[in-house]
């Protein structure tokens, strides 16, 4: 595929361009403090990307503030009273030191992290995405069999990865689906809807016409799951232009 790159300023805004074949421009905004990039079609020049950027200009400011914001929040000292997400649910975290196994519960409300005395801020780090991680590999294998049938598309492997950018990737090649470990503080649905949107990407490679018609298909709330999904802060958030999809 043939590309070209450039670099616009915007309202003192610094822009990322890549132009592709591809039909739509897409303009997103990357974690973590909202770098601006755009992919745009070779029939575009750069004054027709300067005006789609400026075109969705307050929408590109509001999601940099909220990915400046959500960086000075992800600093977590992981000490009682903080508050922590778990399937979209907001519990408040209490440390509790003592001799024996390093574990992770929930209950009445609370998250409970069982730690040998003196642990300090990245073992108990540690210790939470461990169990986040074994939140997801619960849930999983059951949405692939629920959805595999539906899509028409077999998952032959599939893993859990931290991921700055991305809710999820997948390998038409191989079949193979990745997960972003953040999902685990996200409700349910977005898990389902991540899923679906990457093995839908194992029948369809772009984010075209096709896609969303096969989108609408196997799930007619997508568009709903996503925004849930995009609220919060901590998303890769893209703006698919003209129209918005996924």
């Amino acid at each position: 595929m043939s590309t070209t790159s450039a670099q616009l300023t915007v309202r003192g805004i610094s822009i990322d361009v890549v132009y592709k074949n591809i039909k739509n421009l897409h303009i997103g905004v990357y974690p973590p403090l909202g770098q601006v990039r755009v992919a745009a079609p070779l029939r575009l020049d750069d004054d027709q990307v300067r005006l789609a950027v400026i075109q969705h200009l307050t929408w590109i400011k509001k999601q940099r503030e909220q990915l400046r914001a959500a960086e000075r929040q992800s600093q977590r000292a992981m000490a009682t009273g903080e508050s922590h997400y778990v399937w979209g649910q907001r519990y408040r975290l209490k440390v509790i030191e003592r001799p024996g196994r390093a574990h992770v519960e929930v209950e009445s409300g609370r998250l409970l992290m069982y730690v040998p005395p003196g642990s300090d801020r990245n073992a108990k780090t540690q210790l939470l995405q461990r169990w986040q991680r074994e939140q997801l590999r619960l849930r999983v294998p059951a949405l692939v069999a629920k959805w595999e049938p539906v899509i028409n598309r077999d998952v032959s492997r599939w893993t859990i990865r931290r991921m700055k950018t991305k809710w999820g990737s997948c390998s038409r090649e191989t079949g193979h689906i990745s997960l972003n470990l953040e999902l685990a503080k996200k409700h349910p649905d977005c898990l389902e809807y991540v899923l679906v949107h990457e093995m839908t990407h194992l029948r369809e490679r772009s984010h075209g016409q096709r896609f969303v018609a096969l989108m609408d298909k196997f799930m007619p709330t997508w568009r709903t799951r996503r925004d849930q999904l995009n609220e919060s802060p901590l998303a890769e958030e893209e703006w698919i232009y003209p129209q918005r999809q996924c």
